[in-house]
């Protein structure tokens, strides 16, 4: 047995077993794989899901030992949304830009609201609704170009770019939709 070997004790002997060479921290392949599955039980295992999320249709989710979880909208899967009433009401404030302009408007259907809009990018979201949206327009009123349309710089730039900070607007907007039917 090399003495140099794995330095796990179990029931006061030391394992002693060759050390694999993966990892790089002197543990056999056995113990190398145990602290491994430890380490998955605490931070999950992002893969691709057994079928569809049932709240926002992603394919992408992390296995937990207790089951898995929709990686966008955090969806327990295999639960199923109560169908019986309307699908959660999540109004945001968006923020969408053509050339150098920016767009801050409200919707609680940003997919149908956006779709009849000219605009080359999605900027952000921010939850809220007209009151929001409202306070946005004055707090960049030095901006105004026009109706809800803005000149990108400055503190509204920064603003966007502080809020686009927390992803993607449409993987957010799926998650508060998820999170507020969680609640239900």
């Amino acid at each position: 047995m090399d003495a140099h070997g794995c330095p796990i004790e179990e029931a006061g002997r030391r394992c002693g077993l060759e050390p694999s060479p993966l990892g790089g921290l002197g543990l056999c392949g056995d113990h190398l794989l145990a602290a491994y599955e430890a380490v998955l039980g605490e931070v999950g295992v992002t893969d691709a899901l057994p079928g569809p999320c049932a709240a926002c249709g992603s394919r992408l989710g992390v296995r937990w030992p207790s089951g898995w979880l929709c990686a966008v909208c955090e969806w327990r899967y295999g639960e199923l949304p109560d169908t019986e009433t309307a699908p959660p009401r999540v109004d945001v404030v968006y923020y969408i830009r053509f050339a150098d302009r920016v767009k801050i408007g409200t919707s609680s259907t940003p997919r149908t609201r956006l779709a009849q809009l000219r605009h080359e990018e999605v900027l952000a979201f921010e939850p809220g609704a007209r009151d929001v949206e409202q306070s946005r327009h004055q707090q960049f009123a030095d901006l105004r170009l026009g109706g809800e349309w803005f000149s990108l710089e400055g503190d509204l730039a920064e603003h966007i770019a502080a809020l686009a900070l927390a992803g993607d607007p449409w993987l957010l907007h799926a998650r508060w939709r998820s999170e507020l039917a969680a609640r239900r």
